[in-house]
């Protein structure tokens, strides 16, 4: 049966960020993910986790700076001492919070800087990440995006992020994929998870359009779910959507998947 996390980040909107964590326990999550933490100490997080009975299981390294455009600092020459500084820093509290996997955000191409050269700097920015993460115990996933939303962000497509993982070398980066983003930029999605299923980290799901809730929207997620659990997947989908309404009436698409509130 297909396992479940709720993004705090997205969900219970309804609820300031410290609430959300006991509402997902009482919804009947038992692991989270919680993509931008760095605003508040660790020590705050975990007491929240542990308050709540979570586990944590994914974080996103920071964008950067909003101000300049940034969607992630890995794919950017020039940046690379900001790279590293933010490397340490999600490292630290993935470690420090239980989260085994990080999304390390490449970037979007700056203006007058060539695709290639910003591949050059992710893949040496990859290794470093895949080596140090390796030793601290959490894997590296890399996630397309789509054009739509990211406009100008570095990989877009599944074909595109394995070729990346491939030839930078990286032994400890894997996909992550994401149902929503893949729909809009190539679509066919049971086939598109299962021919990188050898490489595949993490899976997140929303629906499309509008990225609520699955059982709204133009894919048939119920037979995804089945097709996914019959695959042989055995890792988290993260529920990384926007509730059309209040976040726990929203979930009656997850009670055949074990997702029972309290």
């Amino acid at each position: 049966m297909p396992k479940f996390a709720a993004n705090l980040s997205m969900m219970f909107p309804e609820l300031e960020e410290p609430q959300r964590f006991a509402a997902a326990r009482d919804a009947g999550f038992g692991a989270v993910e919680y993509l931008r933490p760095y605003a508040h100490p660790i020590a705050e997080v975990r007491r929240w986790l542990d308050d709540a009975g979570l586990q944590l299981i994914l974080i996103n390294s920071p964008a950067g700076d909003p101000a300049r455009n940034d969607r992630g600092l890995a794919a950017l020459p020039g940046r690379e001492a900001d790279f590293r500084a933010s490397l340490d820093l999600t490292l630290e509290y993935a470690t420090s919070l239980g989260a085994g996997m990080v999304h390390l955000m490449a970037g979007v191409v700056p203006d007058g800087i060539a695709v290639e050269a910003c591949e050059e700097v992710f893949a040496e920015n990859l290794r470093e990440a895949s080596d140090t993460a390796r030793a601290a115990g959490v894997r590296i996933l890399l996630e397309p995006l789509n054009t739509r939303d990211v406009p100008g962000y570095l990989h877009t497509k599944t074909a595109h992020t394995r070729r990346l993982i491939e030839e930078s070398g990286a032994d400890n980066a894997y996909l992550q994929y994401d149902f929503y983003h893949m729909q809009i930029m190539q679509g066919d999605l049971v086939e598109g998870l299962r021919s990188n299923l050898d490489i595949v980290g993490h899976v997140q799901v929303s629906s499309l359009p509008g990225r609520h809730e699955p059982q709204y929207g133009e894919v048939n997620f119920a037979y995804v779910f089945d097709e996914v659990d019959a695959m042989g997947y055995d890792g988290w989908i993260g529920c990384e959507y926007r509730p059309k309404g209040d976040t726990r009436e929203g979930l009656t698409w997850a009670l055949p998947y074990g997702i029972i509130p309290r």
